[in-house]
């Protein structure tokens, strides 16, 4: 396959969080901590119980906050590497063995599921990608027109890489 001609280190694709999205999914989880928080104050059960609610409210207001500077980042794909804004890799782009976009694939929302050669670190940018030893999964609150079009630019990739 002829015609995959990046130049190093240029950005063929990114993909954003949707500003919609975003809104939805950090306001659900802090209304959800200040309900849980508001009802272990107001209405007070048994002190184990109550315990449990200001953990489960502190825990939702943890994960909001670790959401919002998630999709803060952007993904950017370049020849060599995928890769979020703040500099953190997500894969070397000749690692990728294979990609999955089917409806029975264990990855997020509107992404995509990358299968590495190498097994990675545990990381975790809620709403954006994760990584769990050699699976990378990437969506959430992105565009799915954004996360097929960087899925199509792997695949093709990918696809050169074998016919070599």
């Amino acid at each position: 396959m002829q015609g995959l001609d990046f130049k190093e280190g240029e950005v063929i694709a990114t993909i954003a969080a949707s500003p919609g999205r975003r809104i939805l999914g950090i306001g659900s989880l802090w209304v959800l901590s200040l309900l849980v928080i508001y009802v272990g104050v107001v209405r007070p059960p048994e002190i184990g119980w109550q315990l449990f609610l200001f953990a489960l409210g502190g825990g939702s207001i943890w994960i909001a906050e670790k959401m919002r500077r998630a999709t803060a980042l952007t993904l950017e794909l370049t020849p060599e590497v995928l890769r979020d804004s703040s500099g953190a890799m997500v894969a070397l782009t000749a690692d990728i063995q294979s990609l999955d976009r089917g409806m029975f694939a264990f990855k997020p929302s509107n992404g995509f599921l990358l299968r590495l050669n190498t097994a990675g670190g545990r990381a975790w940018r809620p709403g954006l990608w994760w990584r769990l030893g050699n699976r990378v999964g990437v969506g959430g609150m992105t565009p799915g027109h954004q996360a097929k079009f960087m899925a199509e630019i792997l695949s093709a990739m990918i696809a050169e890489r074998s016919s070599d």
